[in-house]
């Protein structure tokens, strides 16, 4: 009889449901929900940097799309999962009260958009990530140098912080903070209040300054000498963590029923998306995972020996068995890929947004044919581009339009053009917009390499991968290397279903489930050593131009 194991990804936009037999790899069946409040723009303020999301999107969406996955997966599927497992975006925590309801479902808070998830994305806090950084330079030990030596505003203790310092009624109400992937395993598993929650080394390790060596995290006197605000906080937080290979707890009745699955099967602990992919993408010593989609995210491992007392600079962190056990996993990644992409895509599309009173077509006809202008809009612009040759623009262009995460996260960094003319047009801009998100991964290679981290080899996953073959090319001549893209469609499940496997100990190890579940390559896409040879070039315009920005003299 078939066994399968479900992996659920939260992304930014929409929740993924994947069914996989973990006896022989096979995705057997997936569906696709979509945040309905984060659709309509609720909650979020994109000119203040703010990106809110609502907890009901996350269950309601969970809800549906395994109901649709149902509709799709071989009959009875549903009581044959034996297990599981999660992955979201990070660091987006949430606050929660005594009783560990997320304040967001209380009547109270139902409409505070602080009282909600704070999207990785949002950059709200950066007062505060100076502060947490400034902290650590001072202290006699730096408890940031596990992460980088950079504190940033996308993470769980500036986000909280400046919550805390700026609404009075969720700061009275909340007792600590949860991290979405943590809060769904706690949710199916009734896990949630402070007595009995647990998290996961992902999310703790990454965002929260969890470290081993300081038996949890850094002292509350380090947090007090920040913001007296943060008093006690640390301590409400559980100082144990565990990876995304073991067990969570059991699924509950009422989310068995809600979801159609069989009471008490295993859930494991979660982690977050990028890390997901990455065991998904047979990550190991050498290899460089590159999750590509709104931002970017690049994981790879690290052998114990090979790392020792280095600390990399400039990164998201380096936790011990954040990716997969027995391995130091290693976190950098782009605020914005193709959200630049798509900013651009806005920017020009905006007079077919704004056209009032047309008496042609109605408005229902108008907005179907704004959506499809719309997605054709970004494949017409890379057709162009690529017929352009390289260096032939003129145009060179930054990718910080969302703030710099790695290497050594800034986000009060902005996108800068430089070398426009009269004749400049959308591809020849288009194409400068390319080469720069290509540049800032090529950064993120070169710092690594720089810290003594082998990268022989790059692998990625996620929508970019798959839909333009120009923008993958330009990333194999920027990076002079040859690049993997993954078959899996949903590679982030994928890794989520893998630990659910193991957790359900169907596999042994996370390895040799990789061996089993892993996704195979789809296509491979090489250098050509003429384009290299004028984009390292190329680079070195970028990287003067990101040092004018940021004021920086040479």
């Amino acid at each position: 009889m078939a066994c399968y194991v479900l992996g659920i990804d939260y992304g930014s936009d929409s929740v993924r449901a994947l069914l996989v037999n973990p006896e022989t790899g096979e995705e057997v069946a997936t569906s696709v929900e979509l945040y309905p409040r984060w659709n309509q723009g609720l909650y979020c303020d994109p000119g203040k940097d703010q990106f809110r999301q609502h907890p009901l999107d996350y269950i309601d969406s969970l809800i549906n799309a395994v109901a649709k996955l149902w509709q799709v997966a071989p009959e009875n599927a549903a009581q044959d999962v034996i297990a599981i497992g999660f992955d979201t975006t990070g660091s987006t925590p949430i606050a929660v009260n005594e009783d560990g309801v997320a304040l967001a479902l209380t009547e109270e808070f139902a409409h505070n958009p602080n009282a909600m998830f704070v999207l990785w994305k949002d950059h709200t806090a950066i007062q505060e990530a100076k502060e947490i950084t400034d902290a650590a330079n001072r202290s006699d030990e730096n408890y940031l140098k596990y992460e980088g030596g950079i504190y940033s505003s996308e993470w769980f203790w500036a986000k909280a912080l400046h919550v805390l310092r700026n609404d009075p009624a969720v700061r009275n109400k909340a007792h600590f903070w949860v991290e979405h992937c943590d809060w769904m395993s706690a949710l199916l598993t009734d896990t949630t209040h402070p007595d009995l929650f647990r998290a996961s080394r992902c999310a703790a390790g990454h965002k929260v300054m969890w470290h081993e060596s300081w038996g949890g995290y850094p002292p509350n006197e380090f947090f007090t000498s920040i913001d007296p605000l943060l008093d006690g906080l640390r301590d409400r937080l559980p100082a144990q963590t565990y990876t995304a290979d073991q067990v969570c707890g059991e699924l509950t009745p009422q989310w068995a029923e809600k979801l159609g699955l069989r009471q008490g099967i295993a859930v494991s602990f979660s982690a977050f998306d990028c890390h997901a992919g990455a065991v998904a993408a047979n990550v190991k010593p050498g290899v460089l995972t590159k999750v590509m989609g709104t931002s970017t995210c690049d994981i790879t491992v690290a052998e114990y020996n090979d790392i020792g007392d280095n600390c990399i600079k400039g990164i998201c962190g380096q936790v011990d068995g954040s990716v997969m056990p027995g391995y130091i996993g290693l976190e950098a990644g782009q605020s914005a890929f193709g959200d630049l992409y798509a900013w651009f895509r806005n920017l020009i599309s905006w007079p077919l947004r704004h056209i009032d009173n047309c008496d042609v077509i109605d408005a229902a006809q108008q907005a179907e044919l704004l959506k499809a202008l719309e997605n054709q809009t970004l494949i017409a612009l890379g057709e162009a581009a690529a017929r352009i040759p390289v260096g032939g623009t003129g145009i060179t262009a930054l990718d910080w339009v969302n703030g710099r995460r790695t290497p050594d996260a800034n986000q009060e960094v902005s996108m800068a053009l430089t070398g426009l003319k009269m004749g400049s047009d959308a591809p020849q801009v288009f194409h400068a917009l390319v080469d720069a998100t290509a540049f800032g991964a090529r950064a993120i290679i070169d710092r690594f390499k720089q810290q003594g981290v082998a990268i022989d080899r790059v692998v990625t996953i996620g929508g970019i991968s798959k839909k333009s073959d120009y923008i993958m090319q330009t990333c194999a001549d920027v990076w002079n290397c040859s690049i993997d893209v993954l078959e899996s469609e949903q590679s982030c499940a994928l890794g989520a279903a893998i630990y659910a496997a193991t957790a359900a100990a169907k596999h042994p190890s996370v390895a040799k489930a990789q061996q089993v579940m892993a996704s195979g390559v789809a296509k491979t896409y090489h250098p050509n050593p003429e384009n290299a040879d004028k984009y390292d070039t190329l680079y070195q315009r970028y990287q003067e131009l990101g040092l004018f920005v940021e004021g920086v003299s040479r």
